[in-house]
């Protein structure tokens, strides 16, 4: 071999005679020793080709793809980094994940989770809880405003032009000290809703889980709460039940059970706890339950308030025979409570045998003038027009404006007084238990006046809207009407008479009542026969003079021939409650129901307004610090047809000149009727002046005994000088 051949091998397959290689020296092709036909050329791709019929779509889903690849490309590299950074807790993230089945075990332990699974599972469970709950701890703080409990006010109710009538403040709380409320008191309520109070941090775990758990599971909320957490609720927060109010509830109170002490939150506790009857605090309840400062409670008495805490609505004895059942129940379970945590001896809780049963009605609740009367009528219409709770409206800061007409009450009172006081000196036996109710009622529904009793606090039963005794020959304008609107039958499937105001009736004394079939027998066997005042006869007698002389036997038939289910539905269209609707026989025409002052006021205002009833109501507007509160207005509704109406009117015009022509001298507008009962129980005038109809009614009861009426014994007076017409003129300044 040449030189030359030596040299071109030796590098190629390493020759003999050559120097070996340095082992840093880099193998390098010799560009320059190459031929030219052994050089390495660049390829430079041909121009793509024209696509094909068809191939754009193919082309353009690969540039899609590549597109595609390169924003997935900047992903890829952050997930590789977060790879490279997990790596080295690889091992021990295997030992977690589990591996099903898992190798070494058999039946069913081959599909469950190992232990260590479970410890970390719970663990992070855990942790992660603790996290949350310690940071919303932290994040809840205690509010610094109080709830609608401390501000509390007074409601306030205003004449019919505009000026202040009553204002009512049953509602405000009297605090006391813990000291002054007695153990017995304090441990009652502690052993009827939170015994372990003194040992617990503010909450109740248990309670907590089991109200959530209903709350998810029925869709309703359960209690649980603690003295704390309840204390929490009357203080800072809303009474609304869902589980973000309850959690708030449970943060603040473990917050607070930190900054107060355990007797702080209970004296507060029993401050601001609502016990029903507007009272607010352990000192008011002890007053409007047992007339007595909260000192004087024994535990027997205090066992029966702490039950109300549960819902007065539920608990107050005095409510219903179910509330009683309920209240002597957990009175007991209470005592046997106090018993059971030691905070009272057997020997004491073997006293109380007897539940103690609270006063009938608040003795906060009034200041014993007239004005009460008015604002208990016009509180209750308020809550049920309004729409308000019992405790909403206890809360106070209402402005009620009633209708109540300033100068027309203070003359109606003034003259029942008068009565009042005249009857104790001309019969005092009968005055003992004489009663005068009394109402004026405007023809738009208004009720103007009311006569309620003589001391709201001695008597609580308003003689206005009492429905005790019958209404008396002062129904049968309602008769007259219901035939006029109606007609009569003769006969049970003939068509319907119609009745005018000319037609005629025997007005004679003793006439029987008779049936399409003949005679009318009631039970006992006897026919019935209707009678007049005083067993007077006058003959046949046209229905409109019938009611102007106050004849009563036409009227009697005439309830029979026009259907005695007609006569009550006239009388309930034009205003008398249903439940007073005295049974369905032929003493109905003569006035066995028994409707209220208000509601005969109410009736006769019907006749006035053409024959549309509005309901009466006592409050025209409410309004909260100023804002208005939407109220139900009653609407007029036609109760008789315009013309029946101006024909009861008519007769009952007649009415009032046949028996009092010197006050219908030179006077228009005024109509009225007297009214009689069988047994002279009770003595009524109702009539209108000016579209205002007012009812007077006398009657006796022995409240002390009985609701049954007694006879008068000439409480009322004479025919020619009648108390309740006598009451009814100077009401309607006539007098």
């Amino acid at each position: 071999m040449t030189d030359a051949s030596q040299g071109e091998d030796g590098p190629m397959g390493g020759g003999r005679g050559e120097e070996p290689l340095d082992a840093d020296e880099t193998l390098h092709l010799r560009v320059d020793a190459l031929r030219a036909d052994q050089t390495m050329q660049l390829r430079v791709p041909p121009p793509p080709e024209p696509p094909a019929p068809g191939g754009g779509r193919a082309e353009r889903r690969r540039d899609a793809r590549s597109a595609g690849r390169e924003r997935v490309a900047p992903a890829r590299a952050a997930l590789g980094a977060v790879v490279r950074l997990l790596g080295p807790l690889a091992p021990y993230a295997r030992r977690l994940k589990p591996v099903y089945p898992r190798p070494g075990r058999t039946g069913w332990r081959r599909w469950m989770p190992s232990w260590r699974q479970w410890l970390g599972a719970t663990l992070t469970s855990f942790g992660l809880l603790s996290a949350f709950l310690v940071t919303a701890y932290a994040l809840t703080d205690i509010p610094q405003n109080l709830n609608s409990y401390a501000t509390q006010q007074d409601n306030v109710y205003f004449w019919s032009d505009g000026t202040p009538m009553a204002r009512t403040g049953w509602v405000q709380r009297q605090a006391m000290p813990l000291k002054d409320i007695p153990p017995d008191v304090r441990w009652a309520v502690l052993a009827a809703e939170n015994e372990s109070f003194y040992s617990d941090p503010g909450i109740s775990a248990r309670g907590i889980t089991r109200a959530v758990f209903r709350t998810l599971g029925q869709g309703d909320t359960e209690g649980g709460s603690t003295i704390t957490q309840q204390y929490v609720k009357n203080v800072y927060l809303t009474q609304n039940q869902t589980i973000s109010r309850k959690f708030t509830e449970a943060m603040i109170a473990l917050k607070l059970d930190n900054r107060m002490s355990k007797d702080q939150i209970l004296e507060g506790y029993l401050n601001t706890s609502w016990f029903g009857r507007g009272s607010y605090g352990i000192q008011r309840a002890a007053q409007a339950y047992y007339g007595k400062d909260v000192g004087k409670l024994n535990a027997s008495e205090a066992a029966m308030l702490a039950g109300l805490l549960k819902g007065a609505g539920l608990f107050d004895p005095t409510l219903s025979k179910a509330n009683h059942a309920r209240a002597v129940e957990r009175w007991a379970w209470i005592l046997d409570r106090m018993v059971k945590i030691g905070k009272l001896s057997p020997q004491e809780r073997a006293k109380y045998t007897e539940f103690p049963e609270p006063l009938k009605s608040n003795p906060l609740y009034n200041t014993g003038a007239q004005s009460d009367y008015l604002v208990e009528l016009a509180s209750q219409y308020a809550k049920k027009a309004g729409h308000l709770t019992d405790k909403q409206f206890d809360l106070g800061g209402y402005q009620i404006y009633t209708t109540f007409d300033r100068k027309r009450e203070k003359a109606l009172t003034d003259a029942v007084t008068k009565a009042r006081k005249q009857a104790r000196q001309d019969n005092p036996a009968a005055a003992k238990n004489g009663h005068y109710g009394a109402a004026s009622v405007a023809a738009d529904g208004r009720i103007l006046a009311v006569y309620g009793g003589p001391d709201h606090r001695t008597q609580g039963y308003n003689e206005s809207n009492a429905t005790t005794v019958p209404a008396g020959t002062a129904f049968t304008p309602f008769v007259y009407a219901a035939g006029l609107e109606h007609g009569v039958h003769k006969t049970r499937t003939g068509p319907a008479t119609p009745v005018t105001p000319d037609s005629v009736y025997d007005g004679d004394d003793g006439v029987p009542v008779t049936t399409p079939e003949g005679p009318y027998w009631d039970r006992s066997g006897k026919k019935v026969a209707a009678h007049n005042d005083g067993g007077r006869s006058y003959g046949d007698i046209s229905l409109r003079e019938a009611v102007a002389r106050s004849v009563n036997t036409p009227f009697m038939q005439l309830g029979m021939d026009t259907g005695l289910d007609k006569v009550r539905q006239t009388a309930v269209a034009s205003g008398l409650l249903s439940s007073s609707i005295g049974p369905r026989v032929p003493a109905l025409s003569m006035g066995n129901s028994t409707p209220s002052a208000i509601r005969m006021a109410g009736g006769y205002a019907t006749f006035a307004a053409g024959g549309n009833h509005t309901e009466p109501y006592s409050v025209r507007r409410i309004t909260r610090n100023g804002s208005p509160v939407p109220l139900a207005t009653p609407r007029p509704e036609r109760a008789v047809g315009a013309k029946v109406a101006e024909e009861v009117t008519e007769a009952l015009t007649d009415s009032f000149r046949t028996a009092h022509p010197e006050a219908a001298a030179g006077r228009a507008g005024v109509s009225g009727k007297a009214g009689t009962t069988e047994k002279d129980t009770a003595a009524w005038y109702v009539g209108t002046a000016d579209s205002v109809s007012t009812a007077i009614v006398v009657y006796r009861i022995d409240l002390a005994k009985s609701l049954e009426p007694l006879p008068l014994k000439g409480l009322a007076g004479s025919s020619a000088h009648s108390v309740p017409y006598a009451l009814w003129s100077a009401a309607t300044g006539l007098g």
